[in-house]
């Protein structure tokens, strides 16, 4: 399915070291002709680290996408009723953020807008980046793979030898996920061996 025209919510959250390989992604569906809405965590916005200054991707990706990003709840919530979203991508998701939405945690405005976007019956494209994805949740990612309207970015494990727990999705293969997500299936393999990316 075609995606120039449509609207794509971009939800960020706080895997910060992601930020790099997630942002050409953006800048890609926005040259599709994609009107992306960025919406981002308190994390991105608030918290300094190697990777960057509290809120320096955050303004990177407004500047991309040519619109002021979506950062709390109140703000997110009228995107249910609006039915505004086509599609809703959470990139990079942590799993922090991916255990609250598979427990129907809504505290933030990317729980928000994950919400409203199931209610209108539309696709959720989580891009997992979390260390403990094949420890404890591993139980999240299962019971969120069996829910209607979710799909995942297929991920794998990035550094099995150093971080055997660790999962991220390949980012490169968002604006696919999504394409398959809006015709209700899931992207595949869904499984891959992600570390070998690395390798030059």
């Amino acid at each position: 399915m075609e995606l120039k025209g449509r609207t794509i919510g971009f939800a960020v959250t706080g895997s910060h070291c992601t930020y790099e390989e997630v942002f050409p992604e953006i800048k890609r569906l926005v040259d599709m002709g994609v009107n992306v809405v960025p919406i981002f965590s308190n994390t991105v916005l608030e918290v300094s680290t190697r990777f960057g200054e509290a809120g320096e991707w955050a303004r990177k990706i407004e500047e991309v996408c040519g619109t002021r990003a979506i950062t709390s709840i109140p703000e997110a919530e009228p995107l249910g009723p609006s039915k505004r979203l086509d599609c809703l991508v959470i990139a990079p998701c942590t799993g922090n953020t991916l255990s609250r939405l598979a427990n129907a945690a809504t505290d933030s405005a990317v729980l928000m807008a994950a919400k409203a976007t199931m209610r209108n019956d539309r696709p959720v494209v989580i891009a997992i980046s979390t260390n403990d994805g094949l420890g404890l949740n591993l139980f999240n990612i299962a019971k969120l793979i069996n829910m209607k309207n979710i799909f995942f970015v297929p991920f794998g494990q990035d550094a099995p030898h150093v971080k055997m727990n660790s999962l991220v999705s390949l980012m490169s293969l968002i604006p696919a996920t999504c394409e398959a997500a809006l015709e209700k299936r899931q992207l595949q393999p869904l499984l891959i061996e992600r570390w070998r990316e690395a390798r030059p």
